[in-house]
């Protein structure tokens, strides 16, 4: 179990400067609205051992260079419960967050709603959801640090609902709280480590890095998203809506340069092998060379991970933020597909431009893959990328194996590396469909015309980048 931090504590570990923000006022009649007999004195046991009034504190704080607004659950007030009053200082956080355009930051600890207050404290859960979507609607981003335990409907709200999701090492995460799950529950399944493997948290996170991961993530997703210049533009792009993006359109990411790439290849297999071979740069190298540094969200949010499909934000050239997903050479689980199609609406929500790298055998094809929504994975992530906000750039750099690779290509904005091949099936398989034997999957790659250079000449790419230096 992971320590017990205090609100306050949990506010120190975050970041500086705290700024607490007016309290709204709301009168009781004796006992709360239920009139549940010994309300009040358990109210006032809780003020005596925590020195707070209410199981939530609201404010401002700078963690690096960021100002943001916090909201600290007081897990020792009544178990961090989510009464009336609490939802009144959570929407009073959002509106002032909304008002002067600052992320939110939560740092959850809750046990649930507040049965003293009965569905009125259940009703809470809709005040917050709203002021999530609001904030969502706005462009501002939402954190939530996930602390113990952090079970009940702050789980479901605050922090399954943010943007980002961090939680701390060995905190209990879980709809159910510790004393209304079923005897034999396995509760190693209701940690934080447990979420993170089942999709639903970005990062295990140290007590010491803590500071330092927030203020990396709130850096990202609050820098300013660059305007487009005259002929920067993509054809067919829209406005960004998004009001977090700075007026105009957002410029098209740049796609890096190869890196180490061979010459174009002769023939069709002959990508076939420069793709395949392990001599090539992957997805990481790629990423390393583009972004200065970078922060990244893990898992679809639906119960699975894939570690072959690396998404999240990085600082790119002149600093801006770039949103990037990017395939690793495996064939991609639907977990990856719904993972990059969660990152490429989130940053268009915020007015982050994308980068995608496309490499990939093709989409996994196992009866767990058919079992997880193989098809409907996939066909999210194509409808995500044909109603991106904002400009996405793909560069295929490895290969590119039928619609497994291509639900991830921006239309009329792909580039091939040289090392690369796009094909509607692996010229193996296309040759097996056709009932031709093994020695003539030579030509079937030749007439798939699967080279960089073919895919230029059919429209299919927009170009090949160049080797790094040229």
């Amino acid at each position: 179990m992971t320590e017990r931090f205090s609100a306050r504590e949990a506010i120190a570990l975050a970041g500086d400067d705290f700024r607490e923000l007016p309290v709204p006022m709301r009168e009781f009649k004796p006992d709360g609205p239920l009139s549940w007999q010994g309300y009040d004195d358990s109210r006032r046991r809780a003020l005596t051992r925590t020195g707070e009034d209410e199981s939530v504190v609201c404010g401002t704080a700078v963690i690096g260079s960021t100002r943001a607004v916090l909201i600290a659950f007081e897990f020792g007030f009544l178990g961090g419960s989510l009464g009336e009053r609490t939802g009144d200082r959570v929407e009073a956080a959002y509106t002032h967050a909304r008002a002067h355009r600052l992320p939110v930051v939560s740092l959850v600890a809750t046990g649930g709603s507040r049965m003293q207050e009965g569905m009125l404290a259940l009703t809470q859960l809709q005040r917050v959801a709203r002021q999530s979507a609001l904030a969502r609607e706005a462009g501002l981003p939402q954190i939530a640090v996930l602390r113990d335990p952090t079970t009940g409907g702050g789980w479901a709200t605050l922090g399954a609902g943010a943007d980002v999701t961090l939680a701390l090492p060995g905190a209990q995460v879980g709809f159910a709280g510790s004393r209304v799950r079923p005897s034999d529950a396995d509760p190693a399944a209701y940690t934080a480590e447990a979420q993170m493997a089942a999709g639903a948290v970005d990062a295990v996170v140290r007590e010491e890095e803590l500071r330092e991961t927030l203020a990396l993530w709130l850096t990202l997703l609050t820098a300013p998203a660059a305007e487009a210049e005259g002929e920067g533009e993509v054809e067919g792009e829209g406005e960004v809506e998004s009001e977090a993006a700075s007026g105009g359109e957002v410029e098209p990411v740049p796609p890096p340069a190869a890196l180490g790439a061979p010459g174009l290849p002769a023939t069709g297999w002959d990508a076939v092998r420069h793709a395949r071979s392990p001599e090539r740069p992957r997805a990481a190298a790629y990423l390393d060379a583009y972004f200065s540094r970078r922060a990244a969200i893990s898992g679809d949010r639906c119960g699975g991970s894939d570690d072959g499909m690396l998404c999240g934000f990085g600082s790119g050239p002149a600093g801006r933020t770039v949103a990037y997903a990017a395939q690793c050479g495996t064939a991609t689980r639907p977990a990856g597909y719904r993972t990059a199609a969660r990152l490429i609406r989130l940053a268009g929500r915020l007015g982050f431009p994308v980068l995608t790298l496309v490499d990939t055998p093709g989409a996994a094809n196992d009866a767990q893959a058919e079992r997880q929504g193989a098809g409907s994975a996939i066909a999210d992530l194509f409808a995500a990328v044909a109603t991106a906000r904002t400009p996405v750039t793909t560069l295929v750099i490895g290969e590119g194996g039928s619609g497994g690779a291509l639900a991830l290509a921006a239309p009329g904005n792909t580039w091939a590396t040289p090392d690369s091949y796009f094909s509607v099936i692996a010229p193996e398989l296309a040759a097996a469909i056709l009932k031709r034997p093994a020695s003539e999957v030579r030509d079937t790659a030749d007439q798939l015309r699967i080279r960089p250079q073919d895919l230029v000449e059919l429209g299919v790419i927009r170009g090949i980048v160049e080797h790094a230096g040229r």
